[in-house]
């Protein structure tokens, strides 16, 4: 459907339209007239400011371009975040198809969208505390996602106070929720290598102690797939400063020999990947030998009935390899 042929707005009307209709959500009554005609006025703007975007499978590039500066101009992307509770639930599915299209939108090599909520941080941490209302936490999880795909949008995340909310959304929202702000989690910690070891760096000791209680967490589902990221995170190149540093500490490889013997078989498997990286260092610290010296028989006894029935060619040659270098110390 064209509307610009039946409704004769252009997009910065829309987009007006839209922002007017917003703050309308508040007004009357639940359940009035004028509470359903400004959530009527809200879809039905939505869905057009959608059919600009994507026009039919063809969008008009000067139709594009002028509703996107329009919402940049009016900081309609705010708006939507905040009061995306307020909208019905397709109006809710549109939000996130604009912001899509909209981060997707690129002029060479410039990425507009991105440059404008590189300049409008609150957005992202918006978005990012959509996690608090169950309504719309996936909805805003996934705007999340799509913004996380960019280095900058990205880094200004990881580098916030907000971002050592992680574990409080992870750890006390409903299953559904909490795998997707564990997604975003290792998104923001895994999409742009580089830039993460070099905060991981600068601030060791403050993310480990967040990231340890996740590890530490009664939830099975947390545990392990916390485990399963921390061994990603140490064995990445790009890391390895890190990794020596996270090696070199006893509490660190206490907590893992611990783990190896969780009543988890699946949290066993993913602790080994990790105690692995201690055993098989060449330079191991002075306390970590002492620690492993320590309990080198039980160590030795452990891990020859380690796992046996699992049929994995590369895990059988990993622990023999840690058994000949726990019998050599």
């Amino acid at each position: 459907m064209n509307f610009f042929k039946t409704k004769q707005r252009t997009p910065p009307d829309l987009v007006r339209g839209l922002r007017d209709a917003i703050p309308r959500l508040e007004s009357g009554v639940p359940g009035s007239e004028t509470r359903r005609k400004a959530n009527e006025d809200v879809s039905k703007y939505l869905q057009q400011i959608k059919g600009v975007l994507l026009g039919d499978g063809d969008p008009l590039p000067e139709l594009v371009a002028q509703l996107a500066q329009e919402t940049y101009n009016t900081d309609l992307l705010l708006l939507l975040v905040t009061n995306l509770a307020r909208f019905e639930f397709e109006a809710r599915k549109d939000v996130v198809q604009i912001f899509n299209h909209l981060l997707r939108r690129q002029i060479g090599s410039r990425w507009p969208t991105v440059e404008y909520l590189d300049r409008k941080h609150d957005i992202i941490f918006a978005t990012l505390a959509g996690y608090e209302n169950e309504e719309i936490a996936l909805n805003t999880g996934m705007i999340l996602r799509d913004m996380l795909k960019h280095e900058a949008l990205c880094k200004t995340l990881l580098y916030s106070d907000q971002f050592y909310s992680f574990p409080h959304y992870i750890e006390t929202t409903t299953f559904g929720i909490s795998c997707d702000a564990y997604t975003n989690l290792k998104d923001t910690l895994t999409k742009h290598k580089p830039m993460v070891a070099e905060y991981l760096e600068k601030n060791y000791e403050r993310f480990f102690s967040s990231f340890t209680t996740l590890i530490l967490s009664t939830n099975y589902v947390t545990k392990r797939q916390s485990l399963k990221l921390l061994g990603e995170i140490l064995l990445d190149r790009a890391n390895f400063n890190v990794m020596t540093r996270y090696i070199a500490n006893e509490a660190n490889l206490k907590m893992m020999m611990n783990l190896l013997r969780d009543k988890s078989k699946n949290i066993q498997f993913e602790a080994f990947h990790v105690f692995k990286v201690f055993v098989a260092n060449p330079k191991k610290p002075p306390q970590i030998e002492t620690i492993l010296r320590r309990n080198k028989d039980k160590l030795l006894v452990f891990l020859r009935d380690f796992h046996n029935d699992k049929e994995d060619e590369q895990f059988s040659d990993e622990k023999q390899f840690l058994i000949v270098q726990i019998q050599g110390l």
